[in-house]
C-alpha cells in the first residue's frame, strides 16, 4: 500500500485547489502510478498564517512499480507542472504531493519513510482513515484512529469534509 497527502490552497491557472488536485491524480495515473483509491477532499486552515487561503487536502492509495525514490521524484515533477514554485517553507501554495508510507517501509531517506510529521497532522491523518482505516503506523504501531484519537481536539476539529 503506497499512501500520498494531497494538498492545495492557491488556485492554478484558473483552476480552483480541488480541480488541482484531480489533475495532479490524473497525471499520477497518466506515468505510472495507479489511483487506486481517493479519500473525500476536507477543508483545513492555512498553517502557519492563518489568514492565507485555507487548504483543500485529501489522501490517495496508489499501486506502482516505481522505487520511492523515483516515486517521489514524480510527484516533484507534477507539482511543478501544476504551478508549484519552492520557496519559504510553508508557504501557500498551488500543489503539495506528500509520501506518506510506502508498503510499510521505514528509510532515513531520502524520501524519510514513512512521513516524519504524518502522526501530528489532522489535515493528513483524517483523509488517509478514509481510504485506509486499517493503516498501522510503521514505526509506532499506532493505527490512524489512534493517531487522530490522540491529536489536540482543535487540530481534528479543523478538518471539515468540503461541501
Amino acid at each position: 500500500m503506497i499512501l500520498i497527502a494531497l494538498g492545495a490552497n492557491l488556485p492554478f491557472a484558473g483552476a480552483a485547489p480541488e480541480q488541482t488536485l484531480r489533475a495532479s491524480l490524473r497525471l499520477l495515473s497518466n506515468n505510472g502510478a495507479k489511483v487506486i483509491s481517493v479519500s473525500r477532499f476536507f477543508m483545513t486552515p492555512a498553517w502557519p498564517d492563518p489568514s492565507d487561503p485555507p487548504y483543500v487536502n485529501a489522501a490517495a492509495m496508489v499501486a506502482t512499480s516505481l522505487a520511492p525514490g523515483a516515486m517521489m521524484e514524480l510527484m516533484h515533477d507534477i507539482e511543478s507542472r501544476l504551478g508549484r514554485v519552492r520557496g519559504k517553507r510553508n508557504a501557500a501554495r498551488c500543489l503539495d504531493l506528500d509520501l506518506l508510507d510506502y508498503g510499510g517501509q521505514v528509510d532515513v531517506g531520502p524520501p524519510i519513510l514513512p512521513h516524519p510529521r504524518i502522526e501530528n497532522r489532522g489535515f493528513v491523518l483524517i483523509p488517509l482513515a478514509d481510504i485506509a482505516p486499517g493503516w498501522v503506523h510503521p514505526l509506532s504501531g499506532r493505527s490512524v484512529h489512534e493517531l487522530i484519537a490522540a491529536l489536540p481536539a482543535a487540530d481534528r476539529d479543523a478538518v471539515h469534509p468540503l461541501a
